[in-house]
């Protein structure tokens, strides 16, 4: 269980230079990452796999949930899993970084082994609700109490209110992990923030995944009380401005924290909570309290931890 002081960030894929995505996760390399994310003032985290080839993620997994119970720090640490994908959204766009030949429709049976590869400590597992034939994954999942999120999705208004039916309960980094280019009224962003009642809405708060003034319009409309901050660190996140690897790609990170490929587009965060929480003051304009509910209370509130 996280200590009530530090932020608690729902969404990392790795930290001062490790990948929780890499092949060969060894006790140390957590154990650094651990390190670094506590002197950043980070209580908790869930560890996020992402999209790849199942066997490839269910070793990920396993690797990782071997290493935190060698470990007193990662344990304390690692408060439990985030699986995100590979049940999202083949569509570009929508899938963004995700590999689309690792994308695949929701499914019991790898849910399961996912499931069973976590050893317990799933939280919170990201899909798309329109993929889920008659929303299966989505009650077996909140049936087990594993948080059931949307993300890099666009189902229709009507499909996301029986998903919130069925379980769902929280959405993924809003506003981001869709097309850049959407309806102006009837799009996934509107559809959730009309959904705010049901849903926690999740953001990154880097400035440049969603800017400032943005996410200002976007925490008003959510409300404070059902919203929390998260990073999406990848391995970069807590180094610095450089270039870096990522699974099979190159990460650019920039003076400003923010993590791209390549071509400009964006990957992953590379800020931390504390910079996260300072930006929320800084750039938004929220009260510390307010700072301190969407990146401490709130994450703990979303997944079922002791709240402060």
């Amino acid at each position: 269980m996280p200590d009530n002081d530090g932020y608690v960030d729902l969404q990392v894929n790795g930290y001062g230079g490790v990948d929780f995505n890499m092949d060969g996760l060894e006790p140390d390399d957590l154990h650094a990452a651990c390190e670094r994310l506590e002197a950043d003032g980070v209580a908790g985290v869930l560890a996020t796999f992402t999209t790849d080839r199942l066997e490839a993620m269910v070793d990920r997994i396993r690797r990782l949930v071997a290493a935190r119970e060698r470990d007193d720090l990662a344990r304390r640490l690692v408060a439990g899993i985030h699986i995100e994908g590979p049940f999202i959204s083949p569509d570009e766009g929508y899938r963004g970084a995700h590999p689309v030949d690792g994308i695949r429709p929701p499914d019991l049976g790898a849910m399961e082994r996912l499931l069973e590869a976590a050893g317990g400590l799933a939280r919170v597992v990201t899909l798309a609700p329109e993929c889920d034939g008659g929303l299966r994954l989505t009650r077996l999942l909140a049936d087990r109490g594993v948080v059931v999120a949307a993300g890099h999705c666009n189902p229709t208004l009507e499909v996301l209110r029986a998903a919130c039916d069925a379980g769902l309960s929280m959405f993924t980094h809003l506003s981001n992990g869709c097309a850049a280019l959407v309806p102006r009224h009837d799009n996934i962003i509107e559809r959730a923030l009309s959904l705010h009642d049901r849903l926690w809405l999740c953001f990154i708060a880097d400035g440049e995944h969603v800017p400032y003034f943005v996410l200002g319009n976007r925490l008003r409309a959510a409300g404070i009380d059902r919203a929390c901050v998260v990073t999406d660190a990848l391995a970069p996140a807590g180094f610095g401005p450089g270039t870096y690897r990522h699974k099979a790609f190159e990460v650019r990170v920039a003076d400003d924290g923010v993590a791209r490929l390549p071509d400009g587009s964006l990957v992953g965060g590379a800020i931390s909570m504390r910079q996260a929480a300072a930006n929320l003051v800084d750039h938004v304009g929220l009260s510390p309290q307010e700072a301190r509910r969407l990146t401490v209370t709130n994450p703990r509130r979303a997944i079922g931890l002791e709240s402060v």
